[in-house]
């Protein structure tokens, strides 16, 4: 249930909003209103445009359902960073704030004052809370921005429309970006589990919810152990984020060891359907990227798969690369010979 009593669809300005609930209505795209216990979250794609991105909108639904990604604060010449209202917005559950969508939908008549648009409560997706995106100049990556994962909160119905729908990239670029820095530790999936079941969602999406998240930092985690692995062995390592033309949002691969010519596509899981999954997307960036002829492509799993699993990637010239009980990583480096 909405906190708020306003109609999704209806619009209002955020004087008006300020007024009522508390508040800044000057600057800042999100808002604690700490009068009502409400943080307001004020997307406009269109004055992101001039910032040098265009991340925000209703993305392609996922196995969860709809998504909406949201550019945190900080317009400035720097990365923006985990902090303040970015921080705020991150932990609202935690703090017990409701968060509120709206979207920039014109202005008043003969006035500059943008109308905001009600699209209704949100909650930011527990099992990915955000994802690192980069601006891009002349070829090279700008600034890092954090472009948060927006859910509809437990039986809210968005009142998204055909326009607020990403822009879909004009052309395929690849930008090679820096490796992601490590996440701070989220909160345990039972934790996720109370925090939504006290907004009304049942046990079983809880669940689903919880096991989600389970994979989902195993598999942050082998990539950040792998990383640190390469980096100790003296490696160059980054990722590539491809917008695809005609398409919303960009790729971002796992990590790329510039120094052996290496694509690497992790999983949390070494079951076959994870398997299946990374070789995909392996061979999908493969067509895409630019590097030197000879680039190799491997999956990275948390343990060894099964024979038949491995005998797959034999097949398809895919290289393994496995963490051992003892933290190492069996198959580094890649034979000589490797996946090609």
């Amino acid at each position: 249930m909405s906190s708020l009593d306003l109609a999704q669809g209806s619009t209002a300005t955020r004087a008006e909003l300020a007024a009522a609930y508390g508040g800044s209505q000057y600057g800042g795209g999100i808002v604690p209103a700490n009068k009502s216990q409400n943080i307001f979250v004020f997307s406009d794609p269109a004055a992101g445009a001039e910032h040098d991105y265009t991340f925000d909108g209703r993305a392609d639904d996922d196995e969860f359902g709809v998504l909406y990604l949201y550019t945190g604060a900080g317009q400035g010449a720097g990365d923006q960073q985990m902090t303040d209202r970015n921080l705020a917005l991150r932990n609202h559950m935690q703090a017990g704030r409701d968060v509120h969508l709206f979207v920039a939908d014109g202005t008043l008549p003969n006035s500059a004052t943008v109308v905001q648009r009600y699209i209704g409560q949100v909650v930011v997706d527990p099992i990915q809370p955000f994802e690192e995106r980069w601006t891009q100049v002349d070829g090279k990556p700008g600034r890092r921005l954090f472009v948060f994962r927006l859910r509809p909160a437990p039986g809210v119905t968005l009142a998204l429309t055909a326009k607020d729908s990403m822009q879909v990239a004009p052309a395929t670029e690849v930008l090679p970006v820096p490796a992601a820095e490590p996440e701070p530790e989220p909160a345990s999936a039972v934790a996720t589990a109370v925090a939504t079941e006290q907004h009304g969602t049942d046990s079983t999406t809880a669940d689903i919810i919880g096991g989600s998240r389970t994979v989902f930092r195993r598999e942050g985690r082998l990539t950040t152990a792998f990383q640190a692995h390469l980096e100790a062995h003296g490696h160059v390592v980054f990722r590539f984020q491809i917008p695809v033309a005609g398409e919303r949002g960009a790729l971002l691969t796992d990590l790329y060891d510039e120094t052996d010519n290496v694509l690497y596509e992790a999983k949390g899981k070494a079951d076959r359907g994870h398997v299946r999954m990374a070789i995909g997307q392996l061979l999908d960036y493969r067509r895409l990227i630019d590097v030197p002829d000879g680039l190799r492509i491997a999956v990275l799993l948390p343990e060894e798969p099964t024979a038949n699993v491995r005998e797959l990637l034999e097949v398809e010239g895919i290289a393994l690369v496995t963490m051992t009980a003892e933290g190492e990583f069996a198959g580094f480096p890649l034979s000589a010979a490797g996946a090609g």
